[in-house]
């Protein structure tokens, strides 16, 4: 696909957009692998899901296959193959509260555009470590202009919003207030506290795990964890699904399966 516009949202993070006639039908969290020709293909959430096609990926530049991206410019091609996973399911009607972390944000931004249209109430709680980092603030805020829809954002130096992580303003939130849905995407142990918040507060969670992806369509077992293929298994999980595993929140794998401590 060529590249049809890029956007600079962060001082290090950038958003690719391109039209795919097959992510025409894709709905929030689902993924897609990107091939950078020469370097490598990654696996990317759609952060932009505009109708007709017109999607786009949001990546922070971390390893050789992202710092590839930002150097890509209107017109490059790059290769898209997907959508793949499962995505968020949304209950119409539903009290929901909604935790991006970090590029967490990227994931769970069009399910934010949708629910704020479909939810009875919203809740959305977003944390970066500073101002300048707290990723697509400007294009959430929009989405607080509804009624019935709040904001809490955060930051770990107190830049804006609350001095404070975004799991602990969610638990606060949880604690103070009824949901029937609740949905998370960012850092693994950010994930962890609010499953672990969720299940005592019997608050049905959708979660967006993150692993190490070679293949996309559950062949190849890079992105297993406990039974299940985070490529064809989820990557939304549910609470009950991620207690059950040893692992989450306590170590990843890398390329070469070494365990990395999350």
């Amino acid at each position: 696909m060529k590249v049809e516009e890029t956007r600079t949202e962060t001082p290090s993070i950038k958003t690719i957009m391109f039209t795919d006639e097959e992510c025409s039908e894709a709905g929030p969290g689902q993924f897609v692998m990107v091939w950078i020709p020469g370097v490598d293909e990654i696996p990317m959430s759609l952060s932009y899901l505009m109708g007709k096609g017109y999607c786009g990926v949001t990546v922070r530049s971390v390893g050789e296959a992202t710092q590839a991206l930002h150097t890509v410019k209107v017109g490059d091609n790059v290769g898209i193959r997907g959508p793949y996973g499962n995505g968020f399911k949304i209950t119409e009607g539903a009290k929901a509260l909604v935790v991006g972390g970090g590029t967490g944000i990227a994931c769970v931004a069009p399910l934010i555009e949708r629910l704020s249209m479909r939810s009875d109430e919203l809740a959305i709680v977003m944390g970066a470590r500073t101002k300048a980092e707290l990723l697509f603030l400007e294009r959430i805020k929009k989405t607080t202009a509804k009624a019935r829809t709040r904001l809490l954002a955060s930051t770990d130096d107190g830049s804006y919003g609350s001095k404070a992580l975004a799991s602990e303003v969610a638990i606060t939130v949880m604690e103070n207030a009824k949901f029937d849905i609740a949905y998370a995407c960012g850092p693994e142990l950010m994930i962890k506290r609010i499953a672990e918040k969720c299940i005592d507060k019997a608050i049905p969670l959708q979660a967006s795990l993150e692993r190490l992806m070679k293949c996309g369509v559950g062949i190849c077992g890079s992105c297993v964890i406990g039974g299940y293929r985070v490529c064809k298994d989820g990557p939304i999980f549910n609470a009950e699904s991620l207690r059950k595993l040893p692992e989450f929140g306590a170590y990843r794998r890398d390329a070469s399966g070494t365990k990395i401590k999350v």
